[in-house]
């Protein structure tokens, strides 16, 4: 596993997330950038993040990022809002390439659509309770009572359901956002990747007053600037990269076949060619990242 290797502009975009729900951010990327290979990483042996610790998200997020950039990757995006909330600052400490996360774009999203009132946000358990979306719209002067932050945990197993509009899915909704209406919020983050899927259901709920920000087109933004500034955007002027449509790539740590068939309805069209890997290679990319970043330390 090499992660010396200096990337060019023809090198895949990385992005990884603890499952399925990063796909939406991958076809954020892919509308916005459509020149760009793509590889995607789902650790779907190991999935949830959200109910996990810090300890072990940032190990998994290690290992996840490290076989991207094993495979030739010029960025690394993590889509996975547990994972940015506990490991994104660790990987860019270690990475040998930039690294982009979600919570990021989406604080910036809100803070452009609130119009004054209270600005909700919404994710699994890990995430809320990490505190960074609450940090971050704190630090951008918004005072506590204007900050509501609320844990869905049960909306990612009723989207992988495809439940979308069901019955067990419109009264979770009420259930869960029922404090978040309570506080006539304007905007509300959907803090976790898979929640767009229920933005009819969400907003049904909250009403067509409230704005709903998922941070996949924030950061498709982000990432065609980051690339722009390193000149390693896929366009015209290098080398072959005029007129090409960009390849998707997905590689799993386990069950290909309900990634294939859930997975579509996330990314918008058909999901052919699965590979999988195992957790020995996993394994083996962790150690390959511990021995870059030891011979970092040393120059």
């Amino acid at each position: 596993m090499r992660m010396n290797d200096a990337p060019g502009a023809r090198s895949p975009i990385g992005v990884f997330d603890s499952g399925l729900g990063g796909l939406t951010v991958l076809r954020a990327l892919h509308e916005r950038l459509p020149r760009e290979d793509l590889l995607y990483f789902g650790d779907t042996a190991r999935v949830p993040y959200g109910t996990k610790g810090e300890k072990t998200v940032r190990a998994f997020a290690r290992q996840d990022a490290g076989l991207l950039v094993a495979r030739g990757v010029k960025l690394v995006v993590v889509a996975c809002n547990t994972a940015s909330a506990f490991a994104l600052d660790h990987l860019r400490e270690v990475l040998p390439v930039p690294v982009l996360g979600v919570i990021g774009p989406g604080l910036r999203a809100a803070l452009a659509a609130t119009r004054g009132g209270p600005v909700g946000v919404i994710g699994t358990s890990g995430t809320i309770r990490s505190g960074r979306y609450q940090q971050g719209l704190a630090a951008a002067g918004l005072p506590a009572e204007r900050i509501v932050a609320a844990e869905c945990p049960l909306f990612v197993p009723l989207v992988e359901e495809g439940l979308e509009g069901n019955a067990m899915t419109r009264l979770a909704v009420a259930e869960y956002l029922r404090p978040v209406r309570a506080a006539a919020v304007d905007t509300l983050i959907l803090g976790c990747t898979h929640y767009p899927l229920l933005r009819q259901d969400i907003a049904a709920y909250l009403g067509p007053d409230v704005r709903l920000v998922d941070s996949a087109a924030e950061l498709a933004g982000a990432a065609c600037e980051e690339l722009a500034a390193m000149d390693l955007l896929c366009r015209d002027g290098q080398g072959g990269c005029e007129d090409r449509a960009g390849r998707l790539s997905f590689v799993l740590s386990d069950i290909p076949w309900k990634f294939a068939e859930i997975g579509a309805r996330f990314l918008g069209k058909p999901i052919d060619d699965v590979e999988t890997v195992g957790l020995d290679e996993m394994e083996a990319v962790g150690h390959a990242l511990d021995r870059y970043e030891h011979g970092k330390d040393q120059t």
